[in-house]
Protein backbone atom coordinates (compact mmCIF):
# COMPACT_ATOMS: atom_id res chain seq x y z
CA UNK A 1 0.00 0.00 0.00
CA UNK A 2 1.66 3.23 -1.05
CA UNK A 3 1.68 6.41 1.67
CA UNK A 4 -0.11 9.36 0.59
CA UNK A 5 2.57 10.94 3.08
CA UNK A 6 4.95 10.16 0.40
CA UNK A 7 2.90 10.70 -2.61
CA UNK A 8 4.31 14.16 -4.69
CA UNK A 9 5.76 15.21 -1.38
CA UNK A 10 9.79 15.24 -2.80
CA UNK A 11 12.68 16.17 -0.96
CA UNK A 12 14.28 18.99 -2.73
CA UNK A 13 17.20 21.44 -2.27
CA UNK A 14 14.05 23.62 -0.45
CA UNK A 15 13.10 21.50 2.36
CA UNK A 16 16.34 19.09 2.88
CA UNK A 17 19.30 20.64 3.79
CA UNK A 18 22.37 18.56 5.18
CA UNK A 19 22.98 19.39 8.80
CA UNK A 20 26.84 21.23 9.27
CA UNK A 21 27.92 23.41 12.46
CA UNK A 22 29.69 25.45 9.23
CA UNK A 23 25.92 27.19 8.83
CA UNK A 24 26.61 28.79 12.15
CA UNK A 25 29.22 30.69 11.47
CA UNK A 26 27.97 31.49 8.17
CA UNK A 27 24.73 33.11 9.87
CA UNK A 28 26.52 34.76 12.54
CA UNK A 29 28.90 36.85 10.30
CA UNK A 30 25.51 37.67 8.49
CA UNK A 31 23.56 38.34 11.24
CA UNK A 32 26.60 39.71 13.78
CA UNK A 33 28.90 40.69 11.86
CA UNK A 34 30.29 43.23 14.46
CA UNK A 35 30.40 41.80 17.49
CA UNK A 36 33.99 40.25 19.12
CA UNK A 37 34.54 36.73 18.24
CA UNK A 38 37.83 36.35 19.65
CA UNK A 39 40.27 37.24 22.09
CA UNK A 40 43.82 36.33 22.33
CA UNK A 41 46.28 38.82 23.93
CA UNK A 42 45.72 42.20 22.41
CA UNK A 43 44.30 40.29 19.33
CA UNK A 44 40.68 41.41 19.08
CA UNK A 45 38.70 39.73 15.97
CA UNK A 46 34.99 40.34 14.76
CA UNK A 47 33.07 37.32 13.73
CA UNK A 48 33.43 39.23 9.88
CA UNK A 49 36.94 38.95 10.50
CA UNK A 50 37.00 35.34 11.87
CA UNK A 51 34.57 34.56 9.04
CA UNK A 52 36.82 36.05 6.31
CA UNK A 53 39.98 34.28 7.37
CA UNK A 54 38.43 30.62 7.46
CA UNK A 55 37.33 30.89 4.41
CA UNK A 56 40.74 32.14 3.19
CA UNK A 57 42.14 29.30 5.06
CA UNK A 58 39.75 27.01 3.16
CA UNK A 59 40.29 28.59 -0.36
CA UNK A 60 44.29 28.61 -0.06
CA UNK A 61 44.05 24.72 1.41
CA UNK A 62 41.89 23.90 -1.86
CA UNK A 63 44.56 25.68 -3.72
CA UNK A 64 46.89 23.65 -2.35
CA UNK A 65 45.34 20.62 -3.41
CA UNK A 66 42.93 19.99 -0.78
CA UNK A 67 39.75 17.57 -1.69
CA UNK A 68 36.86 16.14 -0.01
CA UNK A 69 38.15 12.81 1.91
CA UNK A 70 41.62 14.29 2.97
CA UNK A 71 42.94 14.89 6.31
CA UNK A 72 44.83 18.09 7.58
CA UNK A 73 46.05 17.64 10.66
CA UNK A 74 46.65 20.40 13.24
CA UNK A 75 49.24 20.76 16.42
CA UNK A 76 47.93 23.87 17.97
CA UNK A 77 47.11 25.12 21.54
CA UNK A 78 44.38 27.09 22.08
CA UNK A 79 45.05 29.88 19.95
CA UNK A 80 43.30 31.70 16.79
CA UNK A 81 44.67 29.23 13.94
CA UNK A 82 42.53 26.66 15.83
CA UNK A 83 39.77 28.08 16.12
CA UNK A 84 39.85 28.65 12.54
CA UNK A 85 40.91 24.94 11.39
CA UNK A 86 37.19 24.13 13.21
CA UNK A 87 36.05 25.80 9.76
CA UNK A 88 38.39 26.42 7.10
CA UNK A 89 39.28 22.60 6.81
CA UNK A 90 35.70 21.30 6.73
CA UNK A 91 34.73 23.79 4.29
CA UNK A 92 37.07 21.94 1.54
CA UNK A 93 35.73 18.65 2.13
CA UNK A 94 38.78 17.65 4.73
CA UNK A 95 38.23 15.90 7.74
CA UNK A 96 40.25 18.23 10.31
CA UNK A 97 42.73 15.54 13.15
CA UNK A 98 43.28 17.71 16.11
CA UNK A 99 46.65 16.27 17.34
CA UNK A 100 47.03 15.78 21.19
CA UNK A 101 50.42 18.29 21.78
CA UNK A 102 50.97 16.00 24.71
CA UNK A 103 52.39 13.06 22.60
CA UNK A 104 55.56 11.99 21.33
CA UNK A 105 57.14 11.85 17.82
CA UNK A 106 56.04 7.98 17.60
CA UNK A 107 52.65 8.64 18.23
CA UNK A 108 52.03 11.08 16.24
CA UNK A 109 54.03 9.89 13.25
CA UNK A 110 51.66 6.70 13.60
CA UNK A 111 48.58 9.28 13.34
CA UNK A 112 49.85 11.01 10.19
CA UNK A 113 50.72 7.70 8.59
CA UNK A 114 47.42 5.83 9.75
CA UNK A 115 44.61 8.92 8.45
CA UNK A 116 46.89 9.48 5.66
CA UNK A 117 47.61 13.27 6.46
CA UNK A 118 47.71 15.51 3.56
CA UNK A 119 48.76 19.15 5.16
CA UNK A 120 50.09 19.59 8.73
CA UNK A 121 49.57 22.63 10.26
CA UNK A 122 51.76 23.37 13.33
CA UNK A 123 52.97 25.70 16.04
CA UNK A 124 56.07 26.46 16.88
CA UNK A 125 56.12 25.24 20.54
CA UNK A 126 55.34 21.86 19.01
CA UNK A 127 57.72 21.73 16.17
CA UNK A 128 60.33 19.79 17.26
CA UNK A 129 58.20 16.99 18.07
CA UNK A 130 56.59 17.55 14.79
CA UNK A 131 59.91 17.25 13.20
CA UNK A 132 60.99 13.95 14.32
CA UNK A 133 57.11 12.70 13.99
CA UNK A 134 57.88 13.74 10.19
CA UNK A 135 60.73 12.12 9.64
CA UNK A 136 59.16 9.18 10.94
CA UNK A 137 56.34 8.94 8.85
CA UNK A 138 55.73 7.49 5.69
CA UNK A 139 53.26 10.69 4.15
CA UNK A 140 55.04 13.89 3.33
CA UNK A 141 52.28 16.42 4.16
CA UNK A 142 52.20 20.46 3.04
CA UNK A 143 53.47 21.65 6.44
CA UNK A 144 52.54 25.05 7.61
CA UNK A 145 53.86 26.85 10.71
CA UNK A 146 52.29 29.11 13.27
CA UNK A 147 54.31 31.53 14.65
CA UNK A 148 51.83 32.71 17.54
CA UNK A 149 53.50 36.42 18.79
CA UNK A 150 52.58 35.00 22.41
CA UNK A 151 54.91 32.22 22.49
CA UNK A 152 58.71 33.31 23.16
CA UNK A 153 59.93 29.98 23.43
CA UNK A 154 61.92 27.55 21.87
CA UNK A 155 61.14 25.74 18.02
CA UNK A 156 61.76 26.82 14.71
CA UNK A 157 59.68 26.96 11.73
CA UNK A 158 59.97 23.16 10.03
CA UNK A 159 57.49 24.37 7.10
CA UNK A 160 57.20 25.75 3.59
CA UNK A 161 54.85 28.73 4.53
CA UNK A 162 54.04 30.52 7.80
CA UNK A 163 50.01 30.33 8.30
CA UNK A 164 49.49 34.21 8.37
CA UNK A 165 51.09 34.40 4.75
CA UNK A 166 49.27 31.15 4.06
CA UNK A 167 45.89 32.34 4.30
CA UNK A 168 46.69 36.11 3.17
CA UNK A 169 47.05 34.44 -0.18
CA UNK A 170 43.57 32.61 -0.27
CA UNK A 171 40.62 33.64 -2.01
CA UNK A 172 37.94 35.54 0.44
CA UNK A 173 35.62 35.02 -2.24
CA UNK A 174 35.83 31.25 -2.21
CA UNK A 175 32.58 29.08 -2.88
CA UNK A 176 32.40 26.53 -0.48
CA UNK A 177 29.87 24.39 -0.19
CA UNK A 178 28.03 22.57 2.38
CA UNK A 179 28.70 18.81 2.53
CA UNK A 180 26.60 16.43 0.17
CA UNK A 181 25.59 14.70 2.97
CA UNK A 182 25.65 15.32 7.03
CA UNK A 183 26.92 11.50 7.36
CA UNK A 184 30.28 12.86 5.89
CA UNK A 185 33.27 12.96 8.36
CA UNK A 186 33.84 16.23 9.69
CA UNK A 187 36.42 15.39 12.14
CA UNK A 188 38.88 12.83 13.63
CA UNK A 189 39.80 12.17 16.85
CA UNK A 190 42.28 9.63 18.32
CA UNK A 191 41.84 8.07 21.55
CA UNK A 192 44.67 8.03 24.36
CA UNK A 193 45.21 4.33 23.91
CA UNK A 194 47.11 3.05 26.64
CA UNK A 195 47.98 -0.38 24.93
CA UNK A 196 48.87 -0.60 21.09
CA UNK A 197 47.81 2.09 18.62
CA UNK A 198 45.71 4.60 19.82
CA UNK A 199 41.88 4.46 17.80
CA UNK A 200 40.75 6.89 15.52
CA UNK A 201 37.32 8.53 16.11
CA UNK A 202 35.12 9.77 12.73
CA UNK A 203 33.05 11.97 13.46
CA UNK A 204 30.36 13.72 11.12
CA UNK A 205 28.96 16.74 10.18
CA UNK A 206 25.16 15.89 11.68
CA UNK A 207 26.96 14.78 14.91
CA UNK A 208 28.71 17.83 15.70
CA UNK A 209 26.21 19.88 14.24
CA UNK A 210 23.58 18.76 16.87
CA UNK A 211 25.86 18.40 19.62
CA UNK A 212 26.84 21.95 19.02
CA UNK A 213 23.73 22.80 19.74
CA UNK A 214 22.70 20.47 23.09
CA UNK A 215 25.58 22.24 24.61
CA UNK A 216 23.89 25.56 24.89
CA UNK A 217 20.47 24.30 25.25
CA UNK A 218 21.81 21.92 28.33
CA UNK A 219 23.72 24.40 29.63
CA UNK A 220 21.14 27.60 29.07
CA UNK A 221 23.91 29.41 27.32
CA UNK A 222 23.01 32.97 25.90
CA UNK A 223 24.14 34.79 23.15
CA UNK A 224 27.44 36.60 23.23
CA UNK A 225 28.32 34.13 25.65
CA UNK A 226 31.66 35.02 27.25
CA UNK A 227 33.97 31.60 27.37
CA UNK A 228 37.26 30.65 28.14
CA UNK A 229 39.43 28.15 26.37
CA UNK A 230 40.80 26.08 29.55
CA UNK A 231 39.48 22.93 27.83
CA UNK A 232 41.87 22.22 25.13
CA UNK A 233 40.56 22.65 21.41
CA UNK A 234 42.36 19.01 20.17
CA UNK A 235 40.33 16.90 22.54
CA UNK A 236 37.06 16.01 21.13
CA UNK A 237 37.18 19.51 19.02
CA UNK A 238 36.83 21.06 22.39
CA UNK A 239 33.75 19.00 23.01
CA UNK A 240 32.04 21.16 20.11
CA UNK A 241 32.23 24.13 21.79
CA UNK A 242 34.29 26.22 18.77
CA UNK A 243 30.80 25.13 16.89
CA UNK A 244 28.81 26.43 19.78
CA UNK A 245 30.18 29.44 20.12
CA UNK A 246 29.34 30.67 16.55
CA UNK A 247 25.85 29.72 17.15
CA UNK A 248 25.65 31.99 19.40
CA UNK A 249 27.68 34.29 18.32
CA UNK A 250 29.85 34.04 21.63
CA UNK A 251 33.22 35.44 22.81
CA UNK A 252 36.48 32.99 22.66
CA UNK A 253 38.85 33.70 25.18
CA UNK A 254 42.10 31.92 23.84
CA UNK A 255 44.29 30.79 26.84
CA UNK A 256 47.77 29.10 25.61
CA UNK A 257 48.20 27.49 29.09
CA UNK A 258 46.17 26.38 31.67
CA UNK A 259 47.41 28.08 34.78
CA UNK A 260 45.06 29.25 37.72
CA UNK A 261 46.56 32.97 37.93
CA UNK A 262 45.66 33.22 33.98
CA UNK A 263 42.36 31.82 34.14
CA UNK A 264 40.92 33.65 37.33
CA UNK A 265 42.79 36.91 35.99
CA UNK A 266 40.99 36.36 32.10
CA UNK A 267 37.44 35.54 33.84
CA UNK A 268 38.01 39.04 35.41
CA UNK A 269 39.72 40.99 32.69
CA UNK A 270 36.53 39.48 29.91
CA UNK A 271 33.97 38.78 32.56
CA UNK A 272 33.84 35.37 31.65
CA UNK A 273 30.55 33.77 31.65
CA UNK A 274 31.21 29.99 30.83
CA UNK A 275 34.51 27.50 31.05
CA UNK A 276 34.88 23.89 30.99
CA UNK A 277 37.65 21.41 32.19
CA UNK A 278 38.08 18.26 33.90
CA UNK A 279 38.04 18.01 37.55
CA UNK A 280 41.61 18.82 38.57
CA UNK A 281 41.47 22.09 36.55
CA UNK A 282 38.24 23.67 38.57
CA UNK A 283 40.57 21.96 41.71
CA UNK A 284 43.32 24.33 40.44
CA UNK A 285 41.14 27.12 40.15
CA UNK A 286 39.35 26.77 43.99
CA UNK A 287 42.73 26.01 45.68
CA UNK A 288 44.30 29.12 44.69
CA UNK A 289 45.57 31.54 46.87
CA UNK A 290 42.77 33.42 47.94
CA UNK A 291 44.32 36.74 46.52
CA UNK A 292 44.22 35.44 43.00
CA UNK A 293 40.43 34.67 43.49
CA UNK A 294 39.39 37.89 45.01
CA UNK A 295 37.48 40.36 42.83
CA UNK A 296 35.32 37.86 40.22
CA UNK A 297 31.30 39.33 40.98
CA UNK A 298 29.53 38.37 38.01
CA UNK A 299 27.97 35.26 37.42
CA UNK A 300 30.49 32.23 36.44
CA UNK A 301 29.19 29.03 34.52
CA UNK A 302 31.54 25.76 34.59
CA UNK A 303 31.57 22.49 33.42
CA UNK A 304 33.05 19.55 34.39
CA UNK A 305 33.28 16.23 32.95
CA UNK A 306 34.96 12.62 34.46
CA UNK A 307 33.86 10.31 36.25
CA UNK A 308 32.91 12.12 39.35
CA UNK A 309 33.80 15.56 40.31
CA UNK A 310 34.72 15.09 44.19
CA UNK A 311 32.17 16.43 46.79
CA UNK A 312 35.27 18.84 48.09
CA UNK A 313 35.21 20.21 44.59
CA UNK A 314 31.59 20.68 44.20
CA UNK A 315 31.95 22.64 47.59
CA UNK A 316 34.76 24.65 46.70
CA UNK A 317 32.90 26.03 43.89
CA UNK A 318 29.77 27.14 44.92
CA UNK A 319 31.55 28.95 47.95
CA UNK A 320 33.14 30.76 44.88
CA UNK A 321 30.11 31.69 43.50
CA UNK A 322 30.61 29.39 40.72
CA UNK A 323 27.67 27.65 38.94
CA UNK A 324 28.85 23.99 38.34
CA UNK A 325 27.22 21.38 35.87
CA UNK A 326 28.37 17.96 35.41
CA UNK A 327 28.20 16.08 32.28
CA UNK A 328 29.89 13.23 31.01
CA UNK A 329 30.75 11.41 27.43
CA UNK A 330 33.59 10.10 25.98
CA UNK A 331 35.66 10.83 22.51
CA UNK A 332 33.37 8.70 20.70
CA UNK A 333 30.43 10.80 21.69
CA UNK A 334 31.74 13.93 20.63
CA UNK A 335 32.95 14.29 24.51
CA UNK A 336 30.01 15.55 26.88
CA UNK A 337 26.17 13.59 25.39
CA UNK A 338 24.79 13.77 28.96
CA UNK A 339 24.25 15.48 31.41
CA UNK A 340 23.43 15.87 35.64
CA UNK A 341 20.31 17.81 34.69
CA UNK A 342 19.68 20.17 38.38
CA UNK A 343 16.16 20.35 39.48
CA UNK A 344 15.24 23.70 40.72
CA UNK A 345 14.43 21.87 43.79
CA UNK A 346 17.67 20.75 44.76
CA UNK A 347 18.95 24.14 45.82
CA UNK A 348 17.13 23.53 48.56
CA UNK A 349 18.46 20.72 49.93
CA UNK A 350 21.81 20.28 52.52
CA UNK A 351 24.90 20.44 50.60
CA UNK A 352 26.11 17.27 51.12
CA UNK A 353 22.81 16.22 49.43
CA UNK A 354 23.05 17.97 46.67
CA UNK A 355 26.75 16.68 46.75
CA UNK A 356 25.19 13.45 45.96
CA UNK A 357 22.67 14.08 43.43
CA UNK A 358 25.21 16.19 41.27
CA UNK A 359 27.89 13.71 41.37
CA UNK A 360 25.45 11.66 38.72
CA UNK A 361 26.47 11.38 34.86
CA UNK A 362 22.65 12.23 35.05
CA UNK A 363 20.65 11.96 31.57
CA UNK A 364 20.78 12.28 27.56
CA UNK A 365 22.16 15.07 26.23
CA UNK A 366 19.09 17.28 24.76
CA UNK A 367 19.51 15.77 21.27
CA UNK A 368 20.80 12.52 22.29
CA UNK A 369 18.44 9.60 22.24
CA UNK A 370 19.33 7.58 25.03
CA UNK A 371 22.36 6.85 27.63
CA UNK A 372 20.99 3.88 29.73
CA UNK A 373 23.24 0.73 32.04
CA UNK A 374 22.74 -2.47 30.75
CA UNK A 375 24.23 -5.76 31.40
CA UNK A 376 26.85 -6.24 28.79
CA UNK A 377 26.16 -10.01 28.20
CA UNK A 378 22.48 -10.10 28.18
CA UNK A 379 22.01 -6.77 26.86
CA UNK A 380 19.11 -6.16 29.44
CA UNK A 381 18.17 -3.24 31.20
CA UNK A 382 19.52 -3.20 34.93
CA UNK A 383 17.08 -2.73 37.65
CA UNK A 384 16.84 1.08 38.59
CA UNK A 385 17.45 0.44 42.06
CA UNK A 386 21.22 2.57 42.11
CA UNK A 387 22.76 -1.00 43.34
CA UNK A 388 22.92 -3.20 40.57
CA UNK A 389 26.30 -2.50 38.10
CA UNK A 390 26.05 -2.53 34.32
CA UNK A 391 27.79 -1.10 31.68
CA UNK A 392 26.64 2.40 30.03
CA UNK A 393 25.65 3.09 26.94
CA UNK A 394 24.82 5.65 24.45
CA UNK A 395 22.29 5.53 21.02
CA UNK A 396 21.70 8.43 19.00
CA UNK A 397 22.86 10.58 16.41
CA UNK A 398 25.62 11.81 18.55
CA UNK A 399 27.73 9.03 17.84
CA UNK A 400 30.43 8.20 15.68
CA UNK A 401 30.72 7.17 12.45
CA UNK A 402 33.28 4.81 13.91
CA UNK A 403 36.92 3.45 14.29
CA UNK A 404 38.86 4.72 10.81
CA UNK A 405 40.47 1.40 8.98
CA UNK A 406 39.14 -0.75 12.34
CA UNK A 407 35.86 -3.00 11.27
CA UNK A 408 36.33 -5.40 14.25
CA UNK A 409 36.93 -2.47 16.83
CA UNK A 410 33.63 -0.36 15.42
CA UNK A 411 31.63 -3.80 15.24
CA UNK A 412 32.39 -4.25 19.19
CA UNK A 413 31.71 -0.91 20.05
CA UNK A 414 27.90 -0.61 18.12
CA UNK A 415 27.13 -4.70 19.43
CA UNK A 416 23.52 -5.09 20.21
CA UNK A 417 22.55 -1.34 18.53
CA UNK A 418 24.35 0.24 21.63
CA UNK A 419 27.70 2.03 21.89
CA UNK A 420 29.38 0.17 24.45
CA UNK A 421 31.73 2.41 26.54
CA UNK A 422 33.58 0.02 29.18
CA UNK A 423 32.36 2.54 32.19
CA UNK A 424 30.52 0.54 35.04
CA UNK A 425 27.27 2.21 36.40
CA UNK A 426 24.05 1.99 38.37
CA UNK A 427 20.73 3.13 37.16
CA UNK A 428 19.17 5.34 40.03
CA UNK A 429 14.99 5.28 40.37
CA UNK A 430 14.79 8.54 38.94
CA UNK A 431 15.90 7.55 35.92
CA UNK A 432 19.92 9.17 36.91
CA UNK A 433 22.74 7.24 35.85
CA UNK A 434 26.08 7.03 37.84
CA UNK A 435 29.24 5.74 37.07
CA UNK A 436 30.93 3.24 39.79
CA UNK A 437 34.20 2.39 37.87
CA UNK A 438 36.05 1.94 34.57
CA UNK A 439 36.09 -1.68 34.06
CA UNK A 440 39.68 -2.05 34.49
CA UNK A 441 39.77 0.33 37.17
CA UNK A 442 37.52 -1.99 39.63
CA UNK A 443 39.83 -3.51 42.05
CA UNK A 444 39.03 -7.27 43.32
CA UNK A 445 40.08 -7.64 46.46
CA UNK A 446 39.26 -11.45 48.59
CA UNK A 447 36.38 -11.55 45.48
CA UNK A 448 34.68 -8.37 46.71
CA UNK A 449 34.44 -5.29 44.44
CA UNK A 450 35.82 -2.29 45.23
CA UNK A 451 34.99 0.84 43.53
CA UNK A 452 38.17 3.09 42.74
CA UNK A 453 35.64 6.70 42.64
CA UNK A 454 34.34 5.47 46.10
CA UNK A 455 37.41 5.57 48.01
CA UNK A 456 38.84 8.34 45.85
CA UNK A 457 35.41 10.08 47.24
CA UNK A 458 36.81 9.54 50.32
CA UNK A 459 40.18 11.08 49.77
CA UNK A 460 39.28 13.81 48.42
CA UNK A 461 36.98 15.01 51.64
CA UNK A 462 40.55 15.20 53.37
CA UNK A 463 41.07 19.26 53.53
CA UNK A 464 45.00 18.43 52.86
CA UNK A 465 44.61 16.64 49.37
CA UNK A 466 44.39 18.32 46.18
CA UNK A 467 44.18 15.78 43.91
CA UNK A 468 44.10 11.70 44.39
CA UNK A 469 43.68 8.64 42.65
CA UNK A 470 43.22 4.97 43.65
CA UNK A 471 44.43 2.09 41.45
CA UNK A 472 44.84 -1.80 42.11
CA UNK A 473 48.11 -3.68 43.86
CA UNK A 474 49.07 -6.96 43.98
CA UNK A 475 48.08 -8.36 46.95
CA UNK A 476 49.73 -12.18 48.35
CA UNK A 477 46.56 -13.48 50.23
CA UNK A 478 43.97 -10.64 49.10
CA UNK A 479 44.96 -10.70 45.25
CA UNK A 480 44.75 -6.73 44.72
CA UNK A 481 44.18 -4.17 47.60
CA UNK A 482 43.73 -0.64 47.01
CA UNK A 483 46.68 2.06 46.77
CA UNK A 484 45.87 5.40 47.23
CA UNK A 485 48.65 7.87 44.99
CA UNK A 486 48.03 11.53 46.64
CA UNK A 487 49.01 15.03 45.71
CA UNK A 488 48.68 17.20 48.53
CA UNK A 489 47.94 21.01 48.51
CA UNK A 490 50.85 23.80 48.46
CA UNK A 491 51.77 23.73 52.43
CA UNK A 492 49.28 21.36 53.68
CA UNK A 493 51.03 18.15 55.38
CA UNK A 494 49.82 14.72 56.44
CA UNK A 495 50.74 11.20 57.00
CA UNK A 496 49.67 8.02 55.29
CA UNK A 497 48.68 6.86 58.82
CA UNK A 498 46.04 10.15 59.50
CA UNK A 499 44.89 9.15 55.13
CA UNK A 500 44.07 5.60 56.09
CA UNK A 501 42.66 6.44 59.10
CA UNK A 502 40.49 9.48 57.78
CA UNK A 503 38.91 6.36 55.08
CA UNK A 504 38.57 4.01 57.72
CA UNK A 505 36.20 6.39 59.43
CA UNK A 506 33.80 6.31 56.50
CA UNK A 507 33.58 3.20 54.58
CA UNK A 508 34.07 -0.36 55.10
CA UNK A 509 37.58 -1.56 55.89
CA UNK A 510 38.10 -3.94 53.06
CA UNK A 511 38.02 -0.86 50.81
CA UNK A 512 40.28 1.38 52.78
CA UNK A 513 43.56 2.11 51.04
CA UNK A 514 46.71 -0.19 52.52
CA UNK A 515 49.12 2.23 51.15
CA UNK A 516 49.64 5.50 50.94
CA UNK A 517 51.90 7.34 48.30
CA UNK A 518 52.06 10.71 48.30
CA UNK A 519 53.84 12.88 45.52
CA UNK A 520 52.60 14.36 42.21
CA UNK A 521 50.23 12.88 40.05
CA UNK A 522 50.60 12.07 36.03
CA UNK A 523 48.40 13.62 34.15
CA UNK A 524 47.05 14.37 30.65
CA UNK A 525 46.97 17.53 28.55
CA UNK A 526 43.18 17.32 29.42
CA UNK A 527 43.30 17.19 33.11
CA UNK A 528 42.79 13.60 33.37
CA UNK A 529 44.85 11.45 36.07
CA UNK A 530 46.67 8.30 34.64
CA UNK A 531 45.62 5.90 36.19
CA UNK A 532 47.40 3.52 33.92
CA UNK A 533 51.23 4.72 34.86
CA UNK A 534 50.34 4.58 38.32
CA UNK A 535 48.75 0.88 38.25
CA UNK A 536 52.92 0.56 37.02
CA UNK A 537 53.94 2.17 39.97
CA UNK A 538 51.81 0.34 42.42
CA UNK A 539 53.14 -3.11 40.95
CA UNK A 540 56.80 -2.26 40.98
CA UNK A 541 56.60 -0.89 44.50
CA UNK A 542 54.97 -4.34 45.65
CA UNK A 543 57.71 -6.34 43.90
CA UNK A 544 59.97 -4.29 45.79
CA UNK A 545 58.57 -5.24 49.30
Amino acid sequence: MSNIFDEGLPKTPANHVALTPLSFIARTARVYPDRLAVVHGATRRSWRETYERCVRLAAALAARGVRTGDTVAVMLPNIPAMVEAHFGVPMTGAILNSLNTRLDAAAIAFMLDHSETSVVIVDREFSATMAKALAQAKVKPLVIDVDDALYDGPGERIGSVEYEAFIAGGDAGFAWSPPADEWDAIALNYTSGTTGNPKGVVTHHRGAYLNATSNAVVWGMPHFAVYLWTLPMFHCNGWCFPWTLAALAGVNVCLRRVEAKAILDAIREHRVSHYCGAPIVHSTIINAPAEQRAGITHKVSAMVAGAAPPGAMIEGMEKMGFDLTHVYGLTEVYGPASVCAKLPEWADLPVTERVRLMGRQGVPYTLQEAITVLDPDTMKPVPADGETMGEIMFRGNIAMKGYLKNEKATREAFAGGWFHTGDLAVMHPDGYVKIRDRSKDVIISGGENISSIEVEDVIYGHAAVMACAVVATPDPKWGETPCAFVELKAGATVTEAEIIEHCRAQMARFKVPKRVIFGELPKTSTGKIQKFALRERARSAAAIE
